[in-house]
This record gives C-alpha cells, structure tokens and sequence, in this order.
C-alpha cells in the first residue's frame, strides 16, 4: 500500500506502473509460495492529500475495496493522515475500562493511592500508549483530548477536585 500511495503522488503513468508492479508481485508471491490473499479482509488506502482515488486494486480475480480509515495493528490510519479518529477511539477504549474498574480506582475505594496508580499503570496507560512513537506528533488539539482523559482519570484516582 506505501508503495501505491507514493506513486499516486506522481503523474499518472507512476500510478499505473505502480498498480502493475504491485500486480505482478502480488500474483508472484501466490504462485510461489501458494499464499492468497483474503479479498473479504483486505482493503485499499491511498494516503494522501489529494481528492481524486486511486485506481482499483485486485488480487486473485477480487477487487480491493477503497476506504477512507483503516484499522492495522491497533492503529487507526486515515488517509489524510490525522490521528484525530485513532485518538477518539482510543479515547472511547480509556473510558469503557475506567468504567469497569472504577470500583477498584474510584473515589470510594479503599485502596491506597499508590495502588491505585500502579493499576492506572498497568491496566489504562498502555491503552493510549500504544503506538504513541507514531501517533505522537499529532496536532495539539488531539493530543489535549488524550491529555484532559488522562488528567480526569488521575483526579478521580487522587480523590482531588
């Protein structure tokens, strides 16, 4: 997919070798090495910053269909490349596990604060952590959505206003 997106940067005789070689390639690694790929679970992203599309990729007799986001290895990637809808939903995943230990961390637990951190440490921070070398330099604004979940949690754990 990184090598079709470069190419659709370039002009449009770029974009068809690139379509072709990663053709060639793709039915290459079929016919040696008997691996197919699974039409029903793959898609196709074009990141960039440019409003046409990309043309239509097909393996093994199956189009490719053509997403605008895309879930891989736990990361969302948009092709404009923001991280805005990553960080939301990582954001969402923070909150549906506060949830379900807030008896252990919240307010009215007995817990003592350093044990409650050492869950915060162990249970919610790898949540947003992941990925955050890539996902790291994202605007300010996304990032202080991560920021304000955090300091919320942190409050609710310290017992503080």
């Amino acid at each position: 997919m990184c090598i079709i997106s470069e190419f659709h940067l370039c002009s449009n005789s770029r974009v068809k070798f690139g379509l072709t070689r990663f053709q060639n390639e793709s039915n290459e690694i079929r016919i040696s090495y008997f691996i197919a790929v699974n039409g029903n679970k793959s898609s196709h992203i074009t990141f960039t910053l440019r409003k046409e599309n990309c043309p239509a990729i097909s393996t093994s007799q199956t189009v490719l269909p053509q997403v605008e986001s895309v879930k891989y290895l736990g990361l969302h990637f948009v092709c404009k490349l923001n991280w805005k809808e990553h960080i939301i939903k990582k954001r969402k995943q923070t909150d549906l596990k506060v949830n379900e230990i807030k008896w252990l961390i919240g307010r009215n637990s007995n817990l003592s604060l350093e044990n409650k951190l050492l869950v915060y440490k162990a249970v919610i921070k790898p949540i947003w952590t992941y990925g955050i070398e890539l996902w790291g330099c994202a605007s300010k604004s996304n990032a202080a959505i991560i920021q304000r979940s955090q300091s919320k949690i942190l409050r609710t754990i310290a017992n503080a206003p």
